[in-house]
Order: structure tokens, then C-alpha cells, then sequence
């Protein structure tokens, strides 16, 4: 259910800023929407796993906050990132 080592570290090299970013907000934004896709999938399989369901509502509310730091910060940058994830916003 978990990213994959490899998937993961695609994800921070086609969203990282800078040589070796690992952390910056687009990053985590990034990686947390995979994981976000992948659990979806498994709740649709298992609609009644509430311990996975709760993890999804976690994450979904960090990336939340995520994204309204990064707009407040930099507009152009989270406009070009949600349109890179198909994000609704």
C-alpha cells in the first residue's frame, strides 16, 4: 500500500527545486498526493478498513495545509504544481 522506494524517488526528482530537495513544499505535496491516490484505491476494494480510511483523512488534511502555505507563498509555483497533479482547486 505504500509508495515504492523507486516511485518515491521519482516523485522528488521531477518535483524537487534544487539538487538533493527532499523537503521542500512541492515535494511533500507531490509524494503525499501518490500516496493519497494509492490508499483511494484501496478504500474502494475495502470500504469498511476505518484505520486506512482515518490515515487518508490525515493526509489529506497535511497536503490541505500544504497547499495553502505554498500559495500563500508563492502563487505561481502552486498553480504550475496543481496543474502538474490534476489537483481540483
Amino acid at each position: 500500500m505504500a509508495l515504492t522506494r523507486e516511485r518515491k524517488t521519482e516523485i522528488i526528482k521531477k518535483f524537487a527545486t534544487h539538487e538533493g530537495d527532499t523537503g521542500s513544499t512541492e515535494v511533500q505535496i507531490a509524494v503525499l498526493t501518490a500516496d493519497i491516490n494509492e490508499i483511494n484505491e484501496h478504500m474502494k476494494e475495502h470500504k469498511k478498513d476505518f484505520h486506512s480510511q482515518r490515515g487518508l483523512m490525515k493526509k489529506i488534511g497535511h497536503r490541505r495545509n500544504l497547499l495553502t502555505y505554498l500559495r500563500k507563498r508563492n502563487v505561481q509555483s502552486y498553480r504550475e504544481l496543481i496543474k502538474e497533479l490534476g489537483l481540483r482547486r
